[in-house]
């Protein structure tokens, strides 16, 4: 009997503020699956949470709500508890808040669909940057100085507040919400006076907001891919890493996802031994936050030569600049190869597995 290609869904689309983001990087793994192997079932999520398989000429879509309005009339709705029969694995190409956070993770255990990627924890973890630093600081990595502030505690006394954070660490510094990516609700502030209005921009996206040193360095990003070694083992190769360079005093949405605004150098303008340390340090990290099969590390490099991880993600974007595929490319992957190195080591995790992922 003929083999059957194993059925890909690839989820993208989601309820975040980088959906756009997903959007871009779910038609990138659509079509650069090696069709030989596999057949992709595009899986756009609603607003709402919803699943709904789509036809090519809406993942062709410029954006999400393109998609959106198109949904009941040229789309099939698929329930979550439909999928195993539609897909054998699917493709986590949703990025921030119910995509890469551990929530469609949890939904797939249940339904016992293998996916890409890490598990619950290790993605909860990811987007929750406090919760990451407090791991990453009791496995002995240097991190930034930093104060977490609750919404409710800075409504009670503000300046006690802003005392703490200028006592602590001083200026400029970063603002950020806990929980979010893509550099969305960041703020650098010169001025502590500034304090609050950066919180307010923060707190639009969460109730936590992260206060952190400003860290005048290079910026690097490395992708890290989980190789298995046998029948059980694997262990994680951390590619290339890439220096991000913008005129801006931190890397934008617009910096990140608009041509022309910002350079990608693969691999970073360092030595060679400083280029080895960045790809040690994160291939023990990806083990220390019990990541799964592929993540991005992103850092500095100061000149003082400290080498802080200050955002790990569980996952990547997949657009055609993006990361992911520079470092790829540069260690003689194409596409369809690092692809296809993400799905083998999902369906090996998920097959020697005991319990959820």
């Amino acid at each position: 009997m003929d083999h059957q290609p194993t059925r890909v869904g690839v989820i993208f689309g989601g309820r975040s503020s980088e959906r756009e983001v997903s959007l871009a990087s779910g038609r990138q793994v659509v079509y650069n699956l090696d069709r030989a192997a596999y057949t992709a079932v595009p899986l756009f999520m609603d607003h709402a949470g919803a699943l709904w398989r789509l036809p090519e000429k809406l993942v062709l879509q410029n954006t999400c709500a393109d998609i959106q309005s198109r949904l009941a009339s040229d789309a099939e709705r698929i329930p979550f508890e439909a999928l195993p029969a539609a897909v054998d694995v699917a493709f986590v190409a949703l990025h921030g808040k119910y995509g890469d956070d551990g929530c469609i993770q949890g939904a797939l255990e249940l339904l016992d669909i293998p996916y890409t990627g890490s598990g619950v924890l290790g993605c909860a973890l990811s987007l929750d940057k406090p919760m990451a630093h407090t791991v990453m600081a009791e496995a002995g990595f240097a991190l930034p100085r930093e104060v977490v502030v609750s919404e409710r505690e800075w409504s009670r006394d503000p300046d006690a507040i802003t005392a703490r954070i200028a006592e602590s660490i001083g200026q400029p510094l970063v603002v950020l919400p806990a929980r979010e990516g893509s550099s969305i609700g960041v703020t650098v502030v010169a001025d502590v006076e500034d304090i609050g209005p950066a919180l307010a921009e923060a707190f639009r996206w969460d109730d936590r907001a992260l206060v952190e040193e400003y860290l005048d360095g290079m910026e690097f990003s490395v992708i890290v891919l989980e190789k298995p070694t046998d029948a059980r083992g694997s262990h994680p190769e951390a590619l290339l890493p890439t220096e991000t360079v913008s005129t801006n005093p931190f890397m934008t949405y617009d910096d990140k996802y608009m041509p022309g605004r910002s350079q990608k150098i693969t691999p970073a303008r360092v030595p060679p031994d400083q280029l080895a340390r960045i790809r040690a340090e994160a291939e023990r990290l990806f083990l220390a936050l019990g990541f799964r099969g592929y993540a991005r590390l992103d850092g500095f490099l100061t000149a003082d030569g400290r080498l802080l991880f200050t955002d790990p993600n569980s996952t990547s974007g997949m657009s055609p600049s993006s990361f992911m595929f520079h470092q790829a490319a540069e260690a003689g992957m194409t596409a369809s190869h690092v692809i296809d190195r993400i799905l083998a080591a999902a369906l090996h995790a998920h097959t020697t597995k005991r319990g959820p992922l």
